[in-house]
Order: C-alpha cells, then structure tokens, then sequence
C-alpha cells in the first residue's frame, strides 16, 4: 500500500458519508487506504475545513474524491499540497469567485430543476416523494426511501459561499458524468466537466451512482489513483 495514494471520500448535500460504504468496501478490498469525510454541509468553509483535517491526516499523496456538492469541497480543499489529484463523481465544479448557486443558475431552463423546498431556517431540504425519481432513479424502492427519510439538512451557506481558489487548476481531475442524472443536468456537468480539462466517463445512472454503480465509480478512482502513484 505504501506506494498508493490515499483516497479521501466526500459527500455531497442531503446524504452523509455512509453512502459510500459500496465504494469503500471495493476499494479496502483491493488494498487502498480510504478515508471518507462525514462533513456537516452547512457552510463550504466549514467544509473544506472538515476535509482538509483528513487530508493532512494521511501519510501519502491523496486522490480527493468528491460527489455533488462535495465537488465543491474538493475544489476549494483540493489546494492541501497533499492532494495529488481531484475524482468529481456527478459534482460541481466551480472556478474562484464561483458558488454552488452561480453553477445552479446556468443549469438549462428547458429541463425541471431540483425539488429542493424552500430553506427554513437556513437549511434545505428535497422534496420526499421526489427524491426517488430526482436523486435515486436507478435504486430500488426501499433505499431511496431510507435516503429520502434520512435527509441531512442542507445549509444555504454552502450553496452560496464563493470558492477562493480552484484547485482543479493546478490538479489533474477526473470525473464522471451521469447520463440520467436529474440533479444535475448532464449538459452542465459537460460543460464543467470540460472546463476543468478533466478526464472524463460517462455512466447510464442516476445521481446515486456511487451507491447504484460503486464499481464504476471505484474504477474510475483507481485509474486516478494508478496516474498519480509515487
């Protein structure tokens, strides 16, 4: 393991980090030391400030890895000189000066956006009986119900908080690009996709894709990771 990179796994808003157990599992399995960020998702500072506290943790290069709105996080925290490289898995990319709701606003006007209700008390929730078609469209019934009941509270602060500096600047980047995804409009994560110079993979999921398709996702962390290696 010595000559391999850390993963580091970041979640995205509505979901923790035990979505990534599927991913995590493959990776441990083929020897990769992972650790997965459990940030609060109120503020893009207070996360990248959770995230860079594992970064600085590990003792070897690391492939941040971050889904959604972790996206972001890992463009803001991806500026660690421990990260080595950058895996957006249906995520944001955003330059500096650039938010989560500065990308939402150039999503298509031609396709239904996220059913996200309005923010009481500063925290944002989907909409529970959208969620299965909006986030999960490729998961069975019952987990897209257990993720829809266990929503974590998404804060109007991450959404808005500009990043400062983008490390997909100055980190090769990879990312996945999900074909079904209602979330985030596939167009736009081409658009930011390349953008970003990143390498990019289409997957036929939804915006669950680590959770309905971990052995993509896994693969796509593990050439990341085989391009970086000491």
């Amino acid at each position: 393991m010595a000559d391999r990179p850390a993963i580091v796994l970041v979640h995205g808003g509505f979901v923790d980090g035990s979505g990534w157990r599927p991913v995590y599992d493959l990776l441990t399995r083929d020897g990769y030391r992972v650790r997965v960020v459990q940030n609060p998702t109120l503020s893009l500072q207070g996360d990248t400030a959770a995230t860079r506290l594992i970064v600085d943790a590990q003792d070897s290069p690391v492939v941040l890895v971050g889904h959604s709105y972790g996206g972001a996080v890992i463009t803001e925290a991806g500026t660690n000189p421990n990260v080595a490289a950058l895996v957006y898995i249906a995520g944001f990319v955003p330059d500096a000066g650039e938010s989560v709701n500065t990308l939402i606003s150039g999503f298509p006007t031609d396709v239904p956006g996220p059913p996200i209700l309005p923010p009481k008390d500063g925290l944002l929730f989907l909409d529970r009986d959208s969620f299965h078609t909006a986030f999960a469209g490729d998961l069975p019934a019952d987990p897209a119900a257990f993720m829809a009941d266990s929503q974590v509270p998404w804060g109007v602060d991450a959404l808005g908080q500009q990043v400062t500096q983008a490390a997909w600047r100055t980190k090769p980047s990879w990312y996945m690009l999900t074909t079904e995804d209602k979330m985030i409009p596939p167009p736009a994560q081409r658009t930011m996709a390349g953008r970003a110079g990143s390498t990019t993979v289409e997957a036929a999921a939804s915006h669950s894709v680590y959770v309905s398709q971990p052995d993509a996702v896994a693969d796509l962390i593990k050439r990341a990771a085989a391009a970086v290696a000491p």
